[in-house]
């Protein structure tokens, strides 16, 4: 799901997740590496995802310096931040962590 500034409060901080939130930008070689990743976590988690070239105001709220950038927001808080590349492992298991 492809978040804007005026549904990421709906979709991600009133939600009591887990959420996993993408920050990226088309330009971005290492966040296309993310999408297959990202596309085969949906299927089990909620997964949105911020374009930070059309949405600088949410990118610099959440202080997004180096993409790709994913947090992970539970009870529309931040509890988790990966910067670059993460493994498909290491988000299912911190995602299952957060569900349990």
């Amino acid at each position: 799901m492809l978040l804007e500034e005026y549904n990421f409060k709906h979709e991600v901080l009133d939600d009591p997740g887990p959420v996993l939130v993408d920050f990226w930008a088309a330009w971005c070689g290492p966040c296309r590496a993310m999408n297959p990743v990202l596309t085969a976590i949906a299927r089990d988690y909620k997964v949105c995802k911020v374009n930070t070239e059309t949405n600088p105001q949410l990118a610099a709220k959440f202080q997004v310096s180096a993409i790709p950038l994913l947090l992970i927001f539970r009870d529309g808080k931040v509890v988790r931040r990966y910067e670059g590349v993460t493994d498909q492992g290491t988000l299912r298991s911190d995602l299952a962590a957060l569900t349990s």
